[in-house]
């Protein structure tokens, strides 16, 4: 492998794994502290935050005169102004004073609309931003607390009997079990999930207060229902609504019943998402109230993108006996509406046009909430329907000056490391500096791209790997010392060198490497932590070792061709 290719692909490899940690410096040190703390509130805040953003900005332009030019935070309405300007055919004048940018929009709501889709964009990016940082545990940045009791009165109602005190136990076992695959499974690799007495489970989330998350994956039983539409309970509905126009909602947002509707059936509101991502109104349909199939029958569940429109369509494989009884469904009620129920929400609707049986596809979602929906029905039903019943943010245990001692600490003992190296090996010490820092980066980076979650025992982790790749380094020198002696020239010393501390070098890391994938396979919380993190510091090690420093050798020898290799300060040969 030539230099000119080992050193392309070096610089490929650190433009890759920047690009992949660069979100993570983006968040926690290029973000102000405001957008950052808006970003981690709920959709419904946002909402309200980019509303008054957009008024304070409306009477703010309006208020100054005309003749102004456009104030520098404002400059993003000159690209919809242009485009507006454009559309209609007229040239873009050449500076933009608040006239000619209120000429850009036909009307005031038009502007306030720009304005408020600024706003929205700017803290909706940030939000999913966050999601592809790398994350502090709830032992270094605190996170949630939230205490989930497992509803076994219902789990009774339901299934007609009352349960035995094993049964229940069994049901809240279960449920623990789904908790966790889902939790995992959602991004979160370090939660903390334990029973409480009898029918609670505590799960503490590391991260900030994130309800909405924690809300994803404590949806279970009833998720997701099928429902024919009632055509004529539907009608009936809507001559009454003509008589009583308004809003069929409580004050909760649950959905009243009209006294008029056919027994058997219940209404139910039709949602669709805004461009806040949050669930909005559209209208109300009819549905019979006994729900033709439940999710708890799909067997897998998978979001494609649907061929015409590339909207994300929801595909669910039905068990046997699922496929069954929705066959019957199907074909008792072809040229009927089957309506997809998420919750208490309408999500999609849909005509019959034929009998299906095993495969489903349904459509109304966003991307997002169509991967939490696989998600979920992929990761089990709840064996019992489970509540909040308290939730919390919680600080960090360390608290703050000491994760700052912590972390001076470890930036100590890696200058210290560097400071070694330098002192004892000269030359050799700066190419293992060198190094050191890229593995840092390489496995920060690797980290990133899996959301992973940083706690202590995995900073342990990442600590020894450091060591490991010292020790490295360490054997190479010193058998390039060894061949020293004997008299060859440095690119034989380099080449020899290399050749003979690979083999030790690669069994250490290699048994590491097996330990640490054993430990993340069978250990939970910090033990997987530790061996996550353990497992990609050897392998970057191993890579920085054995490829980037012996690249900076071999440039030194055949390029710059160094009469003379610096590995310490004794003189090695004559």
């Amino acid at each position: 492998m030539s230099k000119r290719f080992r050193l392309l692909l070096i610089v490929v490899l650190l433009g890759i794994a920047f690009a992949f940690l660069y979100p993570s410096l983006q968040w926690y040190f290029l973000l102000s502290p405001q957008v950052k703390e808006l970003a981690l509130s709920s959709r419904q805040q946002i909402k309200l935050h980019a509303e008054r953003q957009a008024r304070e900005a409306l009477a703010e332009l309006q208020a100054a005169p005309l003749a102004d030019p456009l104030p520098p935070k404002y400059q993003f309405l000159l690209k919809p102004a242009r485009e507006k300007f454009t559309a209609e055919g007229r040239p873009a004048p050449k500076v933009w004073i608040l006239e000619e940018v209120f000429r850009g929009f036909p009307g005031k709501a038009e502007l306030a609309t720009a304005l408020e889709t600024h706003y929205r964009d700017e803290i909706l990016a940030a939000k999913t931003l966050r999601e592809r940082t790398l994350q502090l545990g709830l032992d270094l940045r605190g996170g949630m607390r939230v205490l989930i009791r497992a509803k076994t009165e219902e789990l009774e109602q339901t299934s007609g009997k009352a349960l035995s005190a094993a049964e229940k136990e069994d049901a809240v076992k279960r449920a623990l079990e789904v908790l966790t695959n889902r939790i995992d499974q959602f991004g979160v690799t370090e939660p903390q999930i334990r029973r409480q007495g009898e029918d609670m489970i505590l799960v503490e989330m590391p991260g900030e207060a994130d309800r909405e998350s924690m809300n994803k994956f404590i949806q279970g039983r009833g998720v997701l229902n099928f429902h024919i539409v009632d055509d004529e309970g539907l009608s009936i509905f809507r001559q009454y609504q003509a008589q009583n126009p308004g809003e069929y909602v409580d004050a909760a947002g649950g959905v009243l019943q009209p006294p008029v509707l056919p027994a058997g059936t219940i209404l139910r509101g039709v949602y669709t998402k805004d461009s806040y991502g949050m669930d909005q109104l559209r209208g109300y349909t009819v549905l019979k109230a006994q729900a033709g199939l439940s999710g708890n029958y799909i067997r897998d569940a998978r979001v494609t993108p649907d061929p015409v429109t590339g909207k994300p369509n929801v595909v669910f494989i039905l068990t046997g006996e699922g496929g069954e009884i929705f066959y019957k469904l199907t074909s008792d009620n072809v040229e009927k509406t089957l309506a997809v129920v998420l919750g208490d929400k309408v999500k999609a609707q849909a005509r019959i046009a034929e009998p299906i049986r095993e495969q489903v596809r349904v459509t109304g979602f966003d991307r997002q909430e169509a991967d939490d929906l696989a998600l979920v029905l992929r990761t089990g039903a709840l064996p019992v329907p489970l509540e909040v019943a308290n939730s919390q943010a919680v600080g960090a245990s360390l608290g703050e000056d000491a994760i700052r001692i912590g972390l001076r600490a470890a930036a100590i003992g890696f200058g210290a490391v560097m400071l070694f190296m330098l002192l004892y090996y000269l030359g050799a010490g700066l190419n293992a500096v060198i190094a050191l820092v890229l593995n840092a980066f390489f496995t920060f980076a690797i980290l990133s791209v899996f959301n992973f979650t940083l706690t202590l025992p995995a900073i342990t982790g990442m600590v020894l790997t450091i060591g490991m790749a010292v020790d490295a380094n360490v054997l190479i020198f010193e058998r390039m010392k060894e061949e020293y002696r004997l008299g060859k020239s440095p690119k034989a010393v380099v080449k020899a060198g290399f050749q003979k501390a690979f083999w030790a070098i690669a069994d250490s890391n290699i048994t590491t490497f097996i330990a640490a994938i054993v430990l993340s396979q069978l250990g939970k919380g910090p033990i997987q932590g530790f061996a996550v993190t353990l497992a990609v510091g050897v392998v970057s090690s191993m890579f920085t070792a054995l490829f980037v420093s012996r690249l900076i050798y071999d440039f030194s020898t055949d390029v710059l061709r160094i009469p003379r290799l610096s590995l310490g300060w004794r003189r090695l040969a004559a």
